[in-house]
């Protein structure tokens, strides 16, 4: 929902009302993960997706009837169905979709949601998607680390609810649980959508060259809170980066640890250093590779990584710290320019990120998404 909450404001406090398709479950090789969303306005416009252009008619037709009567839908969608070829979902994947009407009525904690996520506090809004008792469906509450508003209905649902929700939002995962009818661990009937809300995960690039130029608008068009540090206050302007939310003129390793120190870094954290100077990139990566990071990445040529890997020893780097760094940094796709060279980075670490292998797709068989974690 994060790429419609926009939109989604703008039109509630307008007075508006929409419908709304969130994915809440996938199965197989669904091109959107749960969580993604689509906006349908009663003027006939469309924002978001929920499965890259497969499912999108459907759901546009049911958003329309789920906002005429009110009564919110929970679909599936695959090639099971007699009719995915006609919606045209063929990719092989299973999607199911829960369409629901949203106004100021149905949705007061929408402005807590936007607040929440704006000043980049955890949030989950969890909402009952199936319930035997229909006036159960469409529930909704926020979730956040230490407060909730609003119930699913019964103080034994949210507080089992609640609990497990944190468990996925200190994870950063959406995805939907499964319940007895009033909350019980062991049961069925009743299931609940957690879509997580959780601060964007940061990059780091270590270096002010053109190279971090490329990476820093790379790394903003990816999702990431991109911050370019350098010791040289001459490079490091904000004139020359201006994708990036931040450039601090600092030493690396110094920044680094501050930031460490501060809780500031987590396991979806990516580093980049880019100098290949050893007196900036040999500190940093001692402070990084001792940290539980995302990623750790560092440019240079094959000699400049052997003394690199002699220095990091030196300072007294064990070989299990060493064995995270991704030196030379990138897959080899051939990049040359500073662009090109994002590119090949950014491909490792979604490759990293999500178990692929970097090779191209025509050369591979099986599936093309590998199977999420649940």
């Amino acid at each position: 929902m994060r790429d419609v909450l926009g939109e989604l404001h703008r039109r509630w406090e307008a007075g508006e009302t929409v419908g709304v398709g969130t994915v809440v479950d996938t199965f197989s090789s669904a091109p959107r993960a749960p969580g993604a969303a689509m906006l349908v306005g009663t003027d006939g416009a469309v924002v978001g997706s929920v499965s890259g252009g497969c499912v999108e008619g459907a759901v546009y037709e049911l958003a329309q009837q789920v906002i005429t009567e009110g009564t919110p839908v929970l679909q599936r969608y695959g090639v099971s169905d007699d009719d995915a070829f006609a919606v045209g979902l063929t990719c092989g994947g299973i999607i199911d979709i829960y369409v629901e009407r949203v106004d100021r009525e149905s949705m007061p904690e929408l402005p807590g949601l936007v607040e929440s996520v704006r000043s980049g506090r955890p949030v989950a809004v969890v909402t009952t998607v199936e319930h035997p008792e229909e006036r159960l469906r469409g529930r909704r509450m926020l979730v956040r680390p230490d407060a909730v508003d609003g119930s699913l209905g019964s103080r034994r649902i949210d507080d089992a609810v609640a609990d497990d929700a944190r468990g996925l939002l200190a994870s950063g995962r959406s995805g939907t649980l499964h319940y007895g009818p009033d909350g019980q661990r062991r049961g069925e009937g009743m299931a609940v959508f957690v879509n997580a809300f959780e601060p964007p995960p940061r990059m780091l690039v270590f270096g002010a060259i053109d190279f971090a130029a490329a990476m820093a608008r790379m790394g903003a068009y990816l999702g990431y809170e991109v911050t370019v540090c350098d010791a040289r206050p001459v490079f490091a302007t904000r004139s020359r980066f201006p994708d990036a939310h931040e450039v601090v003129v600092d030493w690396p390793h110094r920044y680094l640890r501050t930031e460490a120190d501060a809780g500031r870094l987590d396991s979806r954290t990516v580093v980049t250093v880019l100098t290949h100077d050893p007196k900036f990139d040999v500190p940093v990566l001692e402070v990084a590779l001792r940290l539980d990071l995302g990623y750790v990445g560092a440019m240079g040529s094959r000699r400049t990584h052997d003394d690199r890997m002699r220095r990091l020893r030196e300072a007294g780097l064990t070989e299990a710290e060493l064995k995270h760094l991704a030196s030379p940094v990138g897959l080899d796709l051939g990049a040359r320019t500073p662009e090109e060279t994002a590119v090949s980075i950014a491909a490792e670490i979604i490759a990293l990120r999500w178990g692929g292998g970097g090779r191209r797709l025509s050369d591979v068989d099986g599936r093309i998404h590998a199977e999420q974690q649940r």
